[in-house]
């Protein structure tokens, strides 16, 4: 008796952008040299609506390809090149390993640079 596996799939598959946005959030915090995430500005035209300040994590989907711009506060020192490819590595690895979704880019952009607190001197 042949029996044929039927490959069909039994529904359908939907990510949520957020659920991509908090993969990517976990990643970037994993990067040495990344302090945090840093909200974004929206358009001026927004700017004076409740609400103007962007994620930090900005993803668009198209056919199942992903672009992910991510806004980062680095540590001072850091080395932003390298830093930045990192975590442009790191985030697409994590987003396509977890979710199979296709990342095209990862558009790093540094929001600031974080100092060291300096402890105060005494006297």
């Amino acid at each position: 008796m042949n029996v044929e596996n039927n490959k069909q799939p039994a529904g359908s598959l939907k990510i949520s952008q957020d659920v991509l946005a908090t993969i990517s959030n976990f990643a970037a915090e994993e990067i040495d040299g990344v302090v945090s995430l840093a909200n974004t500005y929206a358009p001026i035209k927004n700017f004076l609506k409740k609400g103007s300040i962007g994620r930090p994590i900005q993803i668009s989907l198209n056919d199942d390809v992903a672009v992910i711009d991510i806004s980062v506060n680095l540590k001072y020192g850091a080395n932003i090149p390298q830093v930045a490819e990192t975590l442009q590595k790191a985030v697409k690895d994590a987003v396509q390993n977890m979710t199979g979704i296709t990342v095209s880019k990862v558009n790093v952009h540094v929001a600031g640079i974080v100092f060291p607190e300096t402890a105060p001197v005494q006297q």
